[in-house]
């Protein structure tokens, strides 16, 4: 079956840095596109960034565009997003995401992230 566990978040300070991982399996990782979403208290959640299967396209929520990066590797089916310059704004949490179908959407447990001074 699909698992997908992140890693990666904590307690920052604005300006800082984190790198969140998603360690996926039971799927052929390679195949599809994946997914950083986040929820903050009280608020949906949200799409932050996507990659596709190959890792040659990329999209982001305008809030973080510049300062997110999400990247890929296909040999350690692992889905990361670096996040760069975080904002008390950014603090949520993140979770990891594949669609393999039409009804088939995983998610993982979900890592928090603080950012506050």
């Amino acid at each position: 079956q699909v698992h997908l566990v992140e890693s990666g978040g904590g307690l920052v300070q604005p300006g800082e840095a984190l790198r969140l991982s998603c360690a996926a399996s039971g799927f052929t990782f390679g195949n599809y596109a994946m997914r950083w979403f986040r929820q903050a208290p009280g608020k949906e959640r949200e799409l932050v960034a996507a990659i596709s299967s190959s890792g040659g396209t990329t999209d982001y929520l305008d809030s973080v565009k510049g300062r997110f990066t999400i990247s890929r590797d296909n040999v350690k089916n692992t889905v990361y997003l670096q996040m760069n310059s975080l904002k008390p704004e950014d603090t949520a949490v993140y979770y990891c995401n594949v669609r393999t179908s039409g009804v088939s959407n995983y998610w993982g447990q979900g890592t928090q992230v603080t950012v506050s001074s």
